[in-house]
C-alpha cells in the first residue's frame, strides 16, 4: 500500500488519505476553537503543532439550529477539508466551498460536497465550516457582528497561506456557496476584509436575507430574554451550552409569525439571526454596493432554480393547502411596495393562490436576489453568467419540480449521497446524469478559465442557460417577474 500523503501547512504538517485519483485532508483547523474567552469573539488564529497531525477525519459540526437531531459534537468546528488531484502539483484552480444552509447549519462533512468529481477534473476543493446560528449572527452589544462571515473570511486567508502546498493557486480561487453560502458569498464581494482573496464566484440561489442593527438587536434581545440571559450580550450568553443555545434558537424560529405585526418580512426568513448591514463588517448589502460602485466586479456565475419554494411547501406539509387569504398575506408581505400585490395578480391572471403563493416567495426569497445579483455585478464591471435549473425533480412523482437544492448534487455529480436520493431518486435517471455533467462541466470551465461556456447575461439581452432535459440559452425566463421587481432590490428586513 502506497504512503498517506503529507504536506506541510504554515502551522504543521497535515497527513491524509490517498483516494482514487485524488487525495483528502480533512478537519485542518484554520482557527482556534471558539469557546471559552473566545467564544462570540472574531476568529483566532490557529495554533502550531509539532509532528504530524492526522486529518482523516472531518471536523466537529457546528452546532446547528435546525429541527433535526444531531448530537453533540466537539467544539474544534473552525475547520476545513482538501481535496486535491495531487498534492505534488502545482497552479490548479481552486474552489472554496461555503454550505451554509438558512444561516442556521454549515457541515462541510455532507456527502453531498464530496470533491471526488470536481478533484478528477483537476480542481483543488477546500470545504470549510463556519460559526451560524446564534454564535455566528447574535447581534452581540459586546461582540464582533457577522462572525460566521469573519470566519470564512479566515478560511479564505488559511487558502492564501497554504493552498499552493495542496496543488493549487492561490490567484485562482472560486468561492463559492447555494442558498445561505450564496447569501455570504455575495456578501464577500462587498467586504473591503475579503479583498483579494479570491478571483471568482460561484453563487446557486442567493437570497436577500438581511437585518438592520435596530431590528437585529430587537430580536436578540427577545432571544436573550428567552434564555432568562441578563443583557443580549456575549458575556451573558457565554456559560450557556453551545448545543442548547442551538436548540433553543430552533424553537424560537418556529415562532416566528407570533411576531409579525413587529418584524414584519423577517419572520417569514425562517430564522430570526441573519447578517446584519452593520456598517463595519457588512457595510451595505451586496446590491446597491455594487450598482454604487462601491464594489468591484468579478467573474460571477449565479443563478436560481425554477420552483425554489417548492421544496420548503412541500417539506412542511403545507404543498396544495394555500387558501386566498394565504396568497393575500404574501403578496402584501413580499412583493415589492407599493404596486406589487396588483403587479403580481395583473402578471399572472389565472394563478391560484399555490401558483402566487409559490411564485412570490420564490422571487422574493430567492430568484430576484439571484438574478439582480447578476444585474449589479455587471453593473459594477463583472461578468456575469446566469443560469435557471427547470429540469423537475423526479422524487415523490415530480411534485418538487425544479426545487431549491436540487443543483448541488448535480454540481458535484455526487448523485449516490443522501440528499440526491431524496431528489432524484435511489437510481439516477440517464437525464440526470447527463444533467449533471452539463453543470459540472459548466462549474469546472468556470472556475479555470471565468467563462461558463454561454454567453454572458446584459442588461439589453438577459440571456439565461436554462438547465434542462435538453439545456439551452434562451432570454431569462422570469421576465414577469423580472418587470415586477425592476427597480427594486432586496433591502434589509426592518421594523413593521
Amino acid at each position: 500500500m502506497s504512503e498517506q500523503p503529507k504536506v506541510r501547512t504554515t502551522e504543521g504538517v497535515v497527513q491524509g488519505l490517498r483516494r482514487p485519483g485524488h487525495a483528502v485532508f480533512r478537519g485542518i483547523p484554520y482557527a482556534q476553537p471558539p469557546v471559552g474567552a473566545l467564544r462570540f469573539a472574531a476568529p483566532a488564529p490557529p495554533h502550531r503543532w509539532e509532528g504530524t497531525r492526522q486529518a482523516v477525519e472531518f471536523g466537529p459540526v457546528v452546532p446547528l439550529s435546525l429541527p433535526i437531531d444531531v448530537p453533540p459534537q466537539g467544539s474544534d468546528w473552525l475547520t476545513l477539508n482538501v481535496g486535491t488531484p495531487d498534492p505534488g502539483a502545482a497552479g490548479l484552480p481552486v474552489l472554496v466551498w461555503i454550505p451554509v444552509g438558512g444561516y442556521l447549519s454549515a457541515a462541510s462533512s455532507d456527502p453531498m460536497f464530496d470533491p471526488a468529481a470536481l478533484a478528477g477534473a483537476g480542481v483543488v476543493v477546500v470545504t470549510i465550516n463556519c460559526r451560524v446560528g446564534a454564535e455566528g449572527f447574535a447581534f452581540l452589544d459586546d461582540a464582533p457582528p457577522n462572525r460566521g462571515f469573519l470566519d470564512q473570511i479566515a478560511a479564505l486567508e488559511w487558502v492564501q497561506r497554504n493552498i499552493a502546498a495542496f496543488g493549487g493557486d492561490p490567484g485562482q480561487v472560486t468561492v463559492g456557496g447555494t442558498s445561505a453560502g450564496a447569501g455570504s458569498v455575495a456578501a464577500l464581494l462587498t467586504m473591503k476584509s475579503a479583498r483579494g482573496l479570491f478571483r471568482r464566484a460561484i453563487a446557486h440561489s442567493v437570497p436577500g436575507l438581511h437585518s438592520t442593527p435596530a431590528l437585529a438587536r430587537q430580536v436578540t434581545a427577545a432571544f436573550a430574554d428567552r434564555l432568562g440571559a441578563t443583557a443580549p450580550t456575549a458575556e451573558a450568553l457565554r456559560d450557556i451550552d453551545p448545543w442548547h443555545l442551538a436548540a433553543e434558537l430552533t424553537s424560537f424560529n418556529a415562532g416566528l409569525h407570533a411576531h409579525r405585526e413587529s418584524w414584519g418580512r423577517l419572520t417569514e426568513a425562517g430564522t430570526a439571526l441573519c447578517p446584519v448591514v452593520d456598517g463595519e463588517v457588512l457595510p451595505e448589502t451586496p446590491w446597491p454596493a455594487l450598482t454604487g460602485a462601491r464594489a468591484s466586479g468579478t467573474e460571477l456565475l449565479v443563478g436560481h432554480a425554477r420552483d425554489e419554494f417548492r421544496y420548503f411547501s412541500v417539506v412542511s406539509g403545507r404543498y396544495g393547502t394555500f387558501t386566498e387569504q394565504d396568497a393575500h398575506a404574501a403578496l402584501e408581505l413580499l412583493a415589492p411596495p407599493p404596486d406589487g400585490p396588483r403587479a403580481y395578480r395583473a402578471a399572472f391572471p389565472q394563478a391560484g393562490p399555490e401558483e402566487l403563493v409559490e411564485t412570490v416567495y420564490s422571487d422574493a426569497v430567492f430568484r430576484m436576489p439571484s438574478q439582480k445579483l447578476a444585474e449589479a455585478n455587471a453593473a459594477a464591471g463583472g461578468t456575469s453568467y446566469l443560469f435557471e435549473l427547470c429540469w423537475t425533480a423526479p422524487a415523490l412523482g415530480g411534485i418538487l419540480g425544479a426545487c431549491h437544492s436540487l443543483d448541488l448534487p448535480l454540481a458535484f455529480a455526487t448523485l449516490d449521497s443522501p440528499v440526491a436520493a431524496q431528489l432524484i431518486g435511489e437510481e439516477p435517471t440517464p437525464e440526470a446524469v447527463a444533467l449533471s455533467r452539463e453543470l459540472q462541466d459548466a462549474w469546472v470551465r468556470f472556475i479555470t478559465t471565468g467563462d461558463a461556456g454561454w454567453p454572458a447575461h446584459r442588461p439589453d439581452g438577459h440571456l439565461t442557460r436554462v438547465l434542462d432535459a435538453e439545456p439551452k440559452t434562451l432570454p431569462y425566463p422570469e421576465q414577469a417577474s423580472r418587470r415586477i421587481w425592476e427597480g427594486h432590490s432586496p433591502t434589509p428586513f426592518d421594523h413593521s
